[in-house]
């Protein structure tokens, strides 16, 4: 295999080019399109793998283009206290309110209230958005606090113990302190706070991935599931119970819960299904807030206004969005590919450092809500177990992509370099990850997308690119972006267009054309007859040809290649060359499976005869042609697997006589089954001269 090749950047990217390397043995002719096409499946994401290899292509968008947030949502957050510099005491009426919907269902909220009974201090661990705050204030409530004060988060630790009162029982809450790697929260603070409070004192901080803490094991915040919050949240607001249910029973709710949604969503939710249930509101708002929510964390994440994602983090979010459900460890090495880019694009001057070790990846797909799992993949190696990452809501990944490509034109330029590192990658898996982001940039942005990064890989001296754009392009018409058939029909029928992007267009043809057989069979046909001395492009022609008549509408694109006329001998040649390549696929491409052109033939000879009739006369004409060496060992070889399996057996034996209109070609079939192919005579020979006709 190949190592990862460093290639400068697209033209205009607008970034420092990084070292090269010259082309490898693997770059050096392209890949068949046959295994151009298997790489693709084996490593698109799952929303476009029904289109590739048959299947339908287009018409629905598989999720892609996620969604637009309809209608004016009213967002009503519970605000207590929070980042700002103040700190005080906490309303009565709003601890009553989150009291009223605070619900325990499978938190452990039972077992921190006894742990913070016995030591006073509790450190409260877990990502934003859980519920920790609010199980904080619930907890000093329901140990009987007074008063509730909330502490500034820039409280520093040295000064953390001297901001606590002293008399009257008291609850304090310190929210996510800002900490730093040597400014960390330390268990001698602690201490300090503990030795102040009295014993009717209470102390909760809490504390997110990015909190520094040494000598602090702290207590992990087990959230309530998203069900009982909504729930309890909707019950305080709606008091007929029948009601309850019915609003309960939405599809929409009933798919907002499937979603894995955040606490803080599932009370927006229960005031908009509220407003809906009292006023009869659009009931597009509650179909749209789901897809509505997750725009806004998006947005949340590269906004960023209180700075808790670096500038690393959000790489690796966009990183996560291209390679989602693939392997953690190779989302991580190439997310700090792509941080390198854009530090350089946010600061030339300063270098991306990288830190080698202390990355913790749990807290890391935290901040993504992103989950690691193990999973057995095949690679040519055969099966391993890898462990992979994926957002928790499949739709996460695409609508990042197009919230970063769309939203924040400034990182075009590095998403543009790294993107094109990915697809000349010595890995399939990296390059086909490199060509379904791709499509999705065009899904949102076809103009830039085109010019940026398709076109630009198309032109390129490198194979590996022109792959890469030949697999944007069909996976950008899989999800629905309008006008790749007429590009990819401009490109081939355009006399001034660059061969190369010619070259791209006919192996589109083969990827996407069996949804239009009548008009990619044209398209071929017509540019085989500009290409009469230009064997390596009809070769290309041939390999389209082939991927379609193995395409789940191989009987229309057999009736159109039999439309050819015998006196367009380039035509008739491109065909019968294609015919023959897909003639040497078997079932799983295993050595000797069942050939899968004999398998078609033997199902159209007792459903579709015009198609088994078709598929005959091809292979006669391959049998006639002068030089027809190539066309006997294939034939040979089918007869080697009908010795190994008796189903290919009975599908050859329907075929020969077929093959059979004048006794040449009679006498041709006698002597391959008589004398062999090279010495090699298989058992079932004798059994099919028998099929044979007479005269």
């Amino acid at each position: 295999m190949s190592t990862p090749a460093a290639e400068a950047p697209a033209e205009g990217a607008d970034q420092p080019e990084p070292a090269t390397e010259p082309p490898t043995a693997e770059d050096a002719q392209p890949q068949s399109a046959y295994d151009a096409r298997r790489d693709l499946f084996r490593g698109i994401p799952d929303a476009m793998r029904a289109g590739v290899g048959g299947g339908v292509f287009g018409g629905v968008n598989h999720g892609i283009s996620g969604g637009t947030f309809h209608g004016g949502v009213t967002v009503n957050h519970v605000t207590v206290g929070g980042a700002g510099h103040t700190s005080g005491e906490v309303p009565g009426a709003t601890l009553r309110r989150l009291d009223q919907v605070f619900v325990e269902d499978g938190s452990n909220f039972r077992d921190l209230l006894e742990r913070l009974r016995k030591e006073r201090v509790l450190v409260l661990t877990g990502p934003r958005f859980t519920g920790r705050r609010t199980a904080a204030f619930m907890l000093l409530r329901h140990l009987g606090a007074a008063s509730v004060h909330q502490l500034d988060r820039s409280t520093s630790p040295e000064n953390l113990a001297e901001r606590l009162g002293t008399g009257e029982a008291r609850g304090y809450v310190l929210c996510d302190p800002i900490t730093a790697r040597d400014q960390p929260l330390r268990d001698t603070h602690l201490l300090a706070a503990r030795d102040k409070l009295d014993d009717q004192s209470f102390l909760v901080i809490t504390a997110g991935p990015h909190t520094h803490l040494e000598g602090i094991a702290g207590r992990p915040w087990q959230p309530p599931g998203t069900a009982a919050v909504l729930r309890s949240s909707l019950r305080a607001l709606v008091d007929d119970e029948a009601e309850l249910r019915r609003l309960l029973a939405l599809p929409p709710v009933t798919d907002f819960l499937s979603r894995h949604h955040q606490l803080r969503e599932a009370a927006r939710f229960a005031v908009l299904l509220e407003r809906h249930s009292l006023h009869g509101a659009d009931a597009s708002e509650i179909e749209t807030f789901s897809q509505g929510a997750l725009e806004q964390q998006i947005q949340e994440w590269f906004e960023d206004a209180d700075g808790t994602l670096h500038l690393r983090e959000k790489a690796f979010l966009v990183a996560l969005a291209a390679f989602h459900k693939g392997p953690y460890a190779l989302t991580a090495e190439l997310s700090d590919l792509l941080f390198g880019l854009l530090q350089r694009t946010e600061d030339p001057a300063l270098p991306a450092a990288v830190p080698v070790f202390g990355t913790n990846p749990a807290k890391r797909l935290q901040l993504a809500r992103a989950i690691r799992y193990p999973k057995e993949e095949q690679t040519e190696w055969g099966p391993v177990t890898q462990s992979m990452a994926a957002f928790q809501d499949d739709r996460l990944a695409a609508v990042l992509l197009r919230e970063v490509w769309t939203g924040h034109p400034s990182a075009r330029p590095a998403l543009v370099g790294w993107l094109r590192l990915l697809a000349a990658d010595g890995r399939s898996f990296v390059r086909t990850r490199a060509a379904s982001t791709a499509a999705v940039l065009a899904l949102h942005d076809l103009p830039s997308a085109m010019a940026l990064v398709i076109e630009d890989w198309a032109l390129s001296d490198r194979p590996w690119l022109r792959i890469g754009a030949v697999n944007a392009l069909a996976l950008a018409h899989i999800i629905g972006t309008p006008n790749i058939p007429r590009i990819i029909d401009r490109w081939c029928a355009d006399d001034t267009s660059h061969l190369r992007l010619r070259w791209a267009a006919i192996r589109v043809h083969g990827l996407i054309g069996h949804e239009r057989p009548a008009e990619t069979v044209e398209a071929l046909r017509a540019v085989s007859r500009t290409l009469d001395k230009d064997p390596d492009s009809q070769a290309e022609v041939a390999q389209s040809v082939e991927l379609l008549l193995l395409s789940d509408a191989q009987d229309e694109v057999l009736g159109e290649l039999l439309r050819t006329r015998d006196d367009d001998l380039v035509a008739v040649h491109v065909t019968l060359d294609g015919f023959l390549r897909a003639c040497r696929h078997t079932e799983d491409d295993a050595p000797h499976g069942r050939p899968l052109i004999l398998d078609w033939y033997a199902r159209a000879a007792a459903t579709r005869p015009e198609s088994a009739r078709g598929i005959a006369a091809l292979w006669r004409g391959a049998l006639d042609r002068a030089g027809n060496q190539a066309a006997l060992d294939l034939l040979h070889g089918w007869v080697e697997a009908a010795d190994r399996d008796r189903d290919t057996e009975w599908a050859l034996a329907a075929l020969l006589p077929a093959l059979v209109t004048r006794t040449d070609e009679r006498n041709r079939l006698l002597h391959l089954l008589t004398f062999g192919n090279h010495g090699v005579l298989p058992a079932v020979s004798q059994r099919l001269l028998t099929v044979l006709p007479t005269h």
